[in-house]
């Protein structure tokens, strides 16, 4: 009898969930950005109520300071809330090494049916609408420079540095006075600011803008472009340019104006979600 009540204990399984899991990913903040994903999470709960929303960090130094889980640790934690099957949306701009290793982590994560999200720009014709909704940003004038701003990978063969340098070449031949550069890797930074000096010698150019292709504009805008040593402004400054970044007004504070602050790149992410979830419809 002892024996027969065990395993009817045993056998009170956790009742499976129908609907998916949806867990999103970002790289994580601990500065500014931790605001414009707070912004980005209501906006998100407003359009997906219907779906529990988990989320995961990929940044192992935000996690341990932030006490944050990692993707393997969320969707753990979905598996034995009894859900098998789960999207995973990244907020990644682009399809990078990052992208490449959560798609591992997912693929050989047992127990759970798992479709990845695109990112913001995983093709061309969304790079073209990011570009459309940044651009209402741009300076207007002959005398005016937009520089977009992409983070970039420090690491040579990663087949997204393809994308980086397509995107140079784009906005070059979309555009009369914008330039894209990258904090890490290409098109390299310092080569573009040298470029820009070597052809302004006449002092034609008088204002640059800077405009973060980035999904939080946290610390690489509050110090690699905007910071006041040893940043893009700074070098652009000696130059005798003036330089401003988009600014945004939140909660009457005001914040550098990344894509998570940008209403339509939130559609867009919104469609990508949307797009995963009908496609897991079919497995």
């Amino acid at each position: 009898m002892h024996q027969q009540g065990y395993i009817g204990r045993k056998m009170r399984l956790p009742k499976l969930k129908e609907k998916p899991a949806i867990v999103i990913t970002t790289f994580g903040s601990s500065s500014q950005g931790k605001v414009a994903i707070e912004h980005f999470k209501q906006k998100l709960n407003q359009s997906f109520s219907e779906y529990e929303l988990y989320w995961a960090y990929t940044s192992e130094i935000i996690r341990k300071k932030e006490q944050l889980p990692s993707l393997q640790e969320t969707l753990a934690q979905i598996e034995s809330a009894g859900y098998r099957k789960a999207i995973v949306q990244p907020l990644h701009i682009f399809p990078g090494t990052e992208y490449q290793q959560l798609l591992e982590t997912c693929n050989y994560f047992p127990g759970l049916r798992t479709i990845v999200g695109e990112t913001l720009c995983h093709r061309w014709d969304f790079i073209k609408e990011v570009l459309e909704v940044v651009s209402s940003d741009f300076l207007i004038g002959e005398d005016c420079l937009n520089l977009l701003a992409l983070h970039g990978t420090p690491l040579a063969a990663d087949p997204v540095n393809a994308t980086y340098l397509g995107i140079e070449r784009l906005v070059a031949g979309l555009y009369s006075n914008v330039l894209a550069a990258s904090i890490e890797g290409v098109p390299d930074h310092e080569a573009v600011i040298n470029q820009i000096n070597r052809n302004n010698q006449d002092r034609m150019i008088k204002k640059t803008r800077i405009i973060p292709m980035m999904f939080l504009a946290g610390i690489h805008v509050e110090d690699d472009l905007m910071g006041a040593d040893d940043s893009w402004r700074t070098m652009l400054e000696n130059m005798g340019i003036a330089v401003d970044c988009p600014t945004i007004e939140y909660n009457n504070t005001t914040y550098y104006k990344g894509l998570a602050f940008r209403e339509k790149c939130i559609d867009f992410f919104t469609d990508r979600l949307t797009r995963a979830l009908t496609i897991l419809t079919y497995y």
